[in-house]
């Protein structure tokens, strides 16, 4: 048996089951501070969106396209007395060029508020990729 006198004058050797946090909670304030520093440094985008207030007013000769809640469209020419074509998505393209040949001729979209945004987006995609180049959406002046 070990003599209990001898052992005592020696260090015991335990192990630590303690973590200091110390260096961990110093690093975290430094980096704290770096991104408290370098947020106000970060240029932000700025979008300027149109107010409706702003907008002229609609071009008369134009062709309208009313995207419906039935997944059709409608397409016809903003003028009085202008018949109404109900198309389908891939027909769309090809009825605004029948209507309008000119590319420049401006088109509004027209959406009910129940219809849903995929179907505005697919229609202005659509035209946009068959060279119209003056496409809209049309807005409530209130």
């Amino acid at each position: 048996m070990a003599n209990p006198i001898a052992s005592r004058g020696r260090r015991s050797r335990r192990s630590l089951s303690e973590i200091n946090v110390v260096p961990y909670i110093d690093v975290t304030l430094v980096l704290l501070i770096i991104f408290m520093v370098t947020a106000p440094m970060i240029v932000t985008g700025t979008i300027d969106l149109p107010r409706v207030g702003q907008s002229s007013q609609n071009p008369t000769a134009a062709v309208e396209v009313t995207v419906q809640r039935d997944s059709l469209y409608a397409v016809r020419l903003r003028q009085v007395g202008a018949d109404t074509k109900k198309v389908s998505r891939a027909e769309l393209a090809q009825t605004v060029r029948t209507l309008s040949p000119d590319a420049n001729t401006p088109v509004i979209i027209v959406a009910e508020r129940e219809v849903a945004y995929d179907m505005v987006v697919q229609a202005l995609n659509q035209l946009q990729g068959a060279g119209f180049a003056r496409v809209g959406l049309a807005v409530r002046q209130e």
